[in-house]
């Protein structure tokens, strides 16, 4: 679908975030009203390329599966059996490099917030001796941050994935410097094959609110747009908080509309930024289902492939095979700190947390559960066990994913 020429209108008072008195329903910060957005995209102070701003200025790979059934599509290649003798759907091997924790952004749910200020950004050296490492083990690789783009050496990197051997290469990037168009050549003539820009908001006073930073939703926009000009597959990935919580659908219909290629809505993930702005950040589960079950319908009548990440099973009732875990690559994480060998494992036994009613849930073999802050903070009073007859013939089909 080509992407639409209409701009969307700026927020009212009656879509920007609200707040209700209810004690369950979370109080949610508002952008500032009086905050002028101008109509040019802001260039932010860290961009580097002052060599492409002549020219005028979004997760997993783009395959799935027919849910409790044989894998679909490219998928299909991909269809193995894991390593504890059980059917585990696995796509592609990846390795997933984190090349900097800069970033021209100050989202306020961040999950590398906290690290930006502790580790310095890899030299060009060491990203290119952990590709030539990443190498051995995967002919796929995306590279993340922070923002990757704010590099100088960027594009050099990319170029040397390609040049030793690399077959496809996604960029999980802001955006921002995606709206200038020359900028996206180089990518593609660098070997980027794919991006994954994100967008968290279908107006700009709601996006700029989340991200901090004036003029990230034209700039965001305008690269989506440059992306899929250049024949560039364009996956985005959209947080799922609590002041974008009611706008999910406007949201996914303006993704759709600006020519998304896939479509995934994340719930939060409370660490690092987010962790810090807990209370007017992350919102309870069941009051998103609504908003959320609307924006897949948009997304999907609209023929474009979507998906969701961290909601467990129990809360896709009907809708369990937009779970993007179910065909999650294997993937290896160079992170600050750690190498995260086995990225599965660490989500299954680290990252996310099954509790008390999962173990009544015929769905406990197969669903990852949240991530673990949540019923940490909240409990599990909102996770009901699935004993219906979907849930049996999914579980019977899909076999057994948690070790």
């Amino acid at each position: 679908m080509p992407p639409s020429s209409s701009t969307p209108r700026s927020a009212s008072a009656s879509n920007l975030p609200s707040s209700s008195p209810a004690s369950v329903v979370e109080s949610s910060p508002q952008p500032a009203r009086s905050a002028k957005v101008r109509p040019r995209v802001a260039i932010p102070s860290l961009l580097p390329w002052s060599r492409f701003m002549g020219s005028g200025w979004p997760g997993v790979w783009p395959e799935a599966s027919g849910i409790g059934g044989a894998p679909v599509g490219r998928a299909a290649e991909f269809a193995s059996t894991g390593r504890d003798g059980c059917g585990i759907m696995r796509a592609v091997e990846r390795v997933d490099i984190k090349l900097s924790f800069s970033c021209n952004n100050r989202c306020r749910f961040c999950v590398q917030g906290d690290k930006r200020e502790r580790f310095r950004d890899r030299t060009t050296e060491e990203a290119k001796r952990l590709l030539r490492e990443a190498r051995r083990r995967a002919d796929s690789a995306v590279f993340t941050g922070g923002e990757p783009t704010v590099r100088r050496d960027f594009l050099d990197v990319v170029a040397y994935a390609r040049s030793i051997g690399f077959t496809r290469i996604q960029l999980q990037t802001n955006g921002q410097m995606l709206a200038y168009p020359s900028f996206v050549r180089a990518c593609v003539a660098a070997g980027v094959t794919e991006v994954s820009p994100a967008l968290h908001g279908h107006v700009p006073e709601l996006h700029d609110f989340l991200t901090r930073r004036e003029g990230s939703f034209a700039a965001t926009l305008r690269g989506i747009e440059n992306c899929r000009a250049a024949g560039l597959p364009v996956i985005t990935n959209s947080v799922i908080c609590k002041p974008n919580r009611r706008h999910l659908a406007q949201l996914g219909r303006l993704l759709v509309e600006r020519g998304a290629t896939q479509v995934q809505f994340a719930f939060v993930h409370a660490v690092g930024t987010a962790g810090s702005n807990f209370d007017s950040i992350v919102p309870r589960k069941l009051l998103i289902l609504d908003e959320l079950y609307r924006a897949l319908d948009v997304v999907r009548e609209a023929g474009v492939r979507v998906m969701t990440e961290a909601v467990p099973l129990c809360f896709l009732r009907g809708r369990e095979e937009v779970a993007a875990e179910w065909i999650m690559p294997e993937a290896t994480i160079y992170d600050a700190e750690v190498t995260i060998e086995d990225y599965t494992a660490y989500r299954l036994t680290e990252g996310k947390l099954q509790g008390p009613p999962c173990r009544r849930c015929l769905l406990r073999r197969v669903c990852e559960g949240p991530w673990r802050e949540y019923p940490e903070r909240f409990g599990w009073d909102e996770f009901v066990p699935r004993r219906d007859a979907r849930a049996r013939a999914i579980a019977a089909r899909r076999g057994r994913r948690r070790r």
